[in-house]
């Protein structure tokens, strides 16, 4: 009887407590509000962020404070912002790498993207593009392929890491085009570029952004991007998908917002309609596209959805690749 009147207790509390956090979100946001980053300043996630940011503290009248918390492949971040309190004020801007591809890569995180996170809105996908040396003798897509399977694994490609998105994208190209090639990893897109551009690498698969000032000052050539359309900035690039005639294939970096598990509904709903709107402002649209990034936007349940399917799909990748990492805190 003790334990039933001490559960009555706890109930009758929390029924009183229930008029106080509904008031509380309905007037959300009262403070400053922090968004966190598992990048450094001056990256694509850091200026994304910085731009929506700013126009956030416009519609809401509060500051938006930007804590970049880089380290171990994303975890140090998505540590921090599992364990805040879900009440808004901590707004984690998840990534392929941290969010998706860590699950496939490592035995175990102090952090579940789908448990410990609930989704917000799915803010911009970045495609990558395949390039080689201006100097290569590879044309396109299809002779690198070709030499690829007549080589039997040598040839190389450098990424940005060892699960980097570059890196997996690699390997998905690999097992999907049924070839061999021989990864070669940096710390970082710039050095991998740097070794192409000097031809100690056959070919490497940057960002869009990444690659573009050394497309346009004609050291590297591109072969093939890896969305399912073309782009605009590079209109006479086919996609991998054409230039090899594999259905399907699709390897993006994106970036979106997700909040600690248990934050009001309706305070999830308040940031995801502001950052839809925000998304939506045609000077931010602009700044993006020059940045080499397709903004997205759309439901909580969609962001959901495609977060789910880049888990499964990357965790197939690692699983067929063998790739297993061990935390280096």
């Amino acid at each position: 009887m003790k334990m039933i009147r001490k559960y009555l207790a706890l109930l009758i509390m929390m029924a009183a407590m229930w008029p106080q956090i509904g008031a509380n979100a309905k007037d959300w946001p009262t403070q400053s509000v922090k968004i966190v980053l598992p990048y450094p300043p001056g990256g694509a996630s850091d200026v994304t962020a910085r731009l929506l940011g700013t126009k956030l503290t416009e519609m809401w009248g509060v500051p938006i404070v930007i804590e970049n918390r880089p380290g171990a492949n994303g975890i140090v971040a998505n540590e921090l912002a599992a364990k805040s309190p879900a009440d808004g004020y901590t707004i984690l801007m998840a990534n392929l790498g941290p969010n998706a591809v860590n699950h496939a890569v490592y035995r175990k995180l102090p952090y579940d993207s789908v448990k410990d996170f609930a989704p917000v809105v799915l803010a911009t996908v970045v495609p990558l593009v395949i390039v080689t040396s201006a100097e290569s003798p590879f044309k396109n897509l299809k002779e690198l392929i070709a030499s690829a399977r007549a080589n039997g694994g040598k040839v190389t490609y450098g990424s940005a890491g060892v699960g980097a998105s570059s890196h997996m994208t690699g390997e998905l190209l690999a097992e999907m085009a049924h070839v061999k090639f021989l990864h070669v990893p940096y710390k970082g897109d710039a050095p991998a570029i740097a070794d192409l551009i000097g031809s100690q690498i056959a070919f490497a698969l940057p960002t869009v952004p990444a690659a573009m000032p050394h497309l346009k000052s004609g050291r590297l050539r591109p072969l093939a991007v890896t969305s399912r359309t073309r782009l605009a900035s590079l209109p006479d690039v086919p996609t991998v998908e054409e230039a090899l005639q594999l259905n399907g294939f699709e390897a993006l970096s994106w970036g979106g917002f997700m909040v600690p598990t248990g934050t009001p509904p309706n305070i999830i709903a308040k940031i995801n309609a502001d950052l839809n709107t925000v998304l939506q402002a045609s000077d931010i649209k602009t700044r993006l596209s020059g940045l080499g990034a397709e903004v997205m936007g759309g439901t909580p349940d969609a962001f959901a959805r495609f977060l789910l399917d880049e888990i499964a799909k990357w965790k197939k990748v690692a699983d067929v690749a063998k790739i297993q990492l061990e935390r280096q805190d």
